[in-house]
């Protein structure tokens, strides 16, 4: 895991839940896959919603329907992993985005 500027939270949320790190890989079908780690650093549950964004090789974005927010949530002190697969082989590079849920 290392950490990466291509995950991002909003200032409310990031009082409250790290983003541990960031992993990624190609599928065997040559698409990329993204794993995040975060962690609630409260001992409340934190919800949020979050939306993968995917690139192609010139840093256009590519629209989809994986690209919707989806809402989450995590447990006080509890670590938990988000992941997601890139729509087709011309994806990459990805932006995740967290936002605090109310």
């Amino acid at each position: 895991m290392v950490t990466d500027q291509r995950a991002v939270t909003d200032a409310s949320l990031n009082r409250k839940v790290s983003i541990v790190g960031v992993n990624t890989a190609l599928t065997p079908g040559g698409l990329l896959r993204v794993q995040v780690e975060l962690q609630n650093r409260t001992r409340s549950l934190q919800r949020f919603m979050y939306r993968f964004e995917w690139f192609d090789a010139n840093g256009m974005q590519v629209n989809n329907v994986i690209s919707a927010q989806l809402p989450d949530q995590i447990e006080g002190k509890e670590n938990k992993m988000i992941s997601s697969i890139a729509p087709n082989p011309n994806c990459r590079d990805f932006r995740v985005k967290f936002i605090e849920a109310n």
